[in-house]
């Protein structure tokens, strides 16, 4: 007979170190030579982006030891950091971006040297940045993008197209960097060379906007020199976004824009700006550009495109641009990341399912065979106490369409009594413009299989359901997110799902904010989690961030001069004294995109509140926690407070101490 216990009392071999040691996934994938290389994680050694070669026999190796971490901080949010070749002699050439100082580094792997630097440093503002690198070996060097900080505030900074000597003479001299754009644009994504070397594509965009608003695909004559002459906008504006540009082996210019609605794929005439949509679909063939290098498409040397598509997820499927017919890769993997590679007839991503991690998949185009190939799916734990997930619409203020994965509890040796209704949480998304695919998640996993119900709510505003949906958050933010996640929670207890009594909501960053803000307005959450977030407007729009994201708030919220009693109104720190449901608050202390400020001004506000809360501060976190020790203290401390509030006995987790 299956044990009776209590929702969210039942024990799991799944616990936060587990969780913590498999959290990240594989990303920016490339070929080099007849290998597949990626970054990855590693949470055990401080939280790095290590960078693997996949080997002929199969085998796996990182091409770097500690402490060197491949990641861009580009944007902050970073970019593709990376770039091999292979040569002649002496094996694969490799320029790699180095997190600590974020200076281009050039390394030979299979020699016996150590990785030499081709960027100086910088003492000014945030210092010199790199991000998607493309090696031009005929010309001894690296286009990329460059991020230069002129003054100490995180918005005194220019970003240029620029190329990078390989023979290491910008190492000690800034001037040896040759900038190949103009400075007129305030953010730019890396260059793309056509096959013949005389064109140059990239896409940039200015403030007030967001990349998903607007931006302008760019086009350049390549000289002789290597230089850029008559550069003019192809396609896009203020309310078309331009995700992805890349040319086909033809010479053919294919863009992803959203100027019908959906990010859909164009054939584009370089010299007219006629734009052929080659899949007219409502469905995303492209996302946010979040970060500098994303891939949703690449081209085929036969003239097919392998592309990432679909509403909310994204599959990858083979595209004819000259019938419109897409056939899509068989297999389980239900969420690709947009990170696509190309050897010859076989495609490579990274992809996952609700069964499966990330993992490096390979796509035979030839045999439509696919298979992985790296960062292979190695379960942790039994599946069996993986959760089962639905995908739900519910209905919003106005009937509007909400969309959402809910977990049930679920575990194999336990069951509740038949009278209780399960605890859930509402998980917020960051961004917020972003989504949450559906793919298996251990730290979701973690509270399902004890019992705690999960809800990832994709709100008005999220990605992945066209433009429509994604401007439902224009001067709506803490509204509508607000609302949908509260429809959830409160749809989920209506149909008998959830125990209306114990509904928790939590989320990081974006969803920090709408955690706290859901927790001052609504009156439907016990508790919640409040991750890394956003807590003053005010602040937030008048230097408290990074540069990215400085006018974000002009299309989230309005402009600041013209509406400040609502950056007021709206701010959790200014509705402190509304919050009377216990709260866990976590903390990086090195975010420079939600700094420890905002946290500190909030907690403030509720000294001598009789509201039980926490707050946990992690040194050497920045914006998203990356260290397993981390992790772990996080995801007890997050359960911990569901357990007290919840009235649910959890001895086996340290206990987190709510003060008043």
């Amino acid at each position: 007979m299956v044990p009776t216990g209590p929702y969210g009392s039942w024990p799991s071999p799944i616990d936060a170190a587990l969780a913590a040691s498999h959290d990240g996934h594989p990303e920016y994938v490339g070929v080099v030579g007849d290998e597949v290389w990626w970054t990855a994680p590693r949470p055990a050694e401080g939280g790095r982006r290590a960078l693997v070669r996949r080997r002929a026999d199969g085998a796996e190796v990182s091409v770097l030891p500690p402490p060197w971490n491949v990641r861009s901080r580009v944007v902050e949010y970073g970019g593709h950091p990376w770039a091999g070749v292979e040569r002649a002699a002496g094996g694969p050439l490799v320029v790699f971006v180095h997190f600590a100082d974020q200076r281009l580094y050039a390394y030979e792997p299979d020699g016996a040297g150590e990785p030499r630097p081709l960027t100086p440093l910088s003492t000014l503002g945030g210092g010199l940045r790199w991000a998607d690198p493309q090696l031009r070996q005929e010309r001894g060097e690296v286009w990329c993008v460059l991020e230069e900080f002129t003054g100490p505030a995180a918005t005194d900074v220019r970003r240029v197209v620029a190329a990078v000597p390989l023979d290491g003479s910008a190492a000690e001299d800034r001037a040896a960097v040759r900038e190949l754009s103009d400075d007129r644009h305030r953010f730019v994504t890396g260059p793309r060379l056509s096959p013949d070397g005389r064109r140059a594509v990239w896409i940039a965009w200015d403030h007030p906007r967001m990349p998903w608003d607007g931006t302008e695909l760019k086009l350049a004559d390549v000289a002789a020199d290597g230089t850029f002459t008559g550069v003019r906008t192809v396609i896009g504006g203020p309310e078309e976004s331009v995700a992805q540009a890349d040319w086909a082996a033809d010479g053919t210019l294919l863009a992803a824009t959203d100027r019908g609605g959906w990010w859909n794929l164009h054939r584009v005439d370089p010299e007219t700006g006629r734009a052929t949509n080659l899949c007219p679909r409502e469905e995303e063939f492209a996302g946010p550009l979040w970060k500098i290098g994303p891939r949703w498409f690449a081209p085929l040397p036969g003239g097919i495109v392998a592309v990432l598509h679909g509403q909310g997820s994204a599959v990858l499927g083979i595209l004819d641009p000259e019938t419109g017919d897409l056939v899509d890769a068989a297999g389980p993997w239900t969420a690709w990341e947009p990170t696509l590679a190309v050897h010859g007839t076989r495609v490579v991503g990274v992809a996952a399912s609700p069964r499966s991690a990330y993992e490096v998949v390979e796509l035979d185009t030839c045999t439509g065979r696919a298979r992985v190939i790296g960062a292979a799916h190695d379960d942790p734990a039994d599946p069996a106490y993986y959760p089962e997930p639905q995908i739900r619409v519910f209905t919003g203020p106005g009937g509007r369409d909400i969309h959402a994965h809910v977990y049930p509890p679920h575990n194999p040796g336990h069951i509740a009594p038949a009278d209780e209704l399960p605890p859930y949480v509402v998980w917020a998304h960051g961004g917020p413009t972003d989504h949450v695919p559906l793919v298996l998640d251990l730290q979701i996993a973690y509270f399902t299989s004890r019992g705690i119900g999960v809800a990832e709510v994709n709100y008005g505003g999220s990605t992945g359901y066209g433009r429509e949906y994604r401007n439902r958050l224009r001067e709506q933010w803490g509204v509508v997110d607000v609302e949908d996640c509260a429809a959830v929670a409160l749809g989920l207890a209506a149909e008998g799902t959830a125990d209306p009594d114990r509904l928790a909501i939590r989320g990081g960053s974006a969803g920090g904010w709408t955690t706290a803000v859901s927790l001052a307005t609504t009156g439907v959450y016990t508790c919640g989690a409040i991750i890394y977030p956003v807590l003053d407007l005010v602040g937030w729009a008048s230097g408290e961030t990074h540069d990215l994201e400085s006018r974000y708030l002009d299309t989230l919220v309005g402009p600041l001069e013209e509406y400040p009693a609502r950056y007021r109104d709206r701010s959790p720190v200014q509705q402190a004294d509304r919050v009377t449901a216990p709260f866990v608050l976590l903390q990086g202390l090195d975010d420079v995109i939600c700094p420890p400020v905002q946290a500190e001004r909030f907690l403030a506000r509720m000294e001598g509140r009789e509201v039980p809360h926490a707050f946990v501060a992690f040194e050497g976190e920045g914006h998203g926690f990356r260290r397993a020790d981390t992790l772990v203290r996080a995801l007890e401390a997050e359960l911990s407070l569901y357990a007290q509030t919840f009235d649910i006995s959890r001895p086996d987790i340290p206990l987190l101490e709510l003060r008043k």
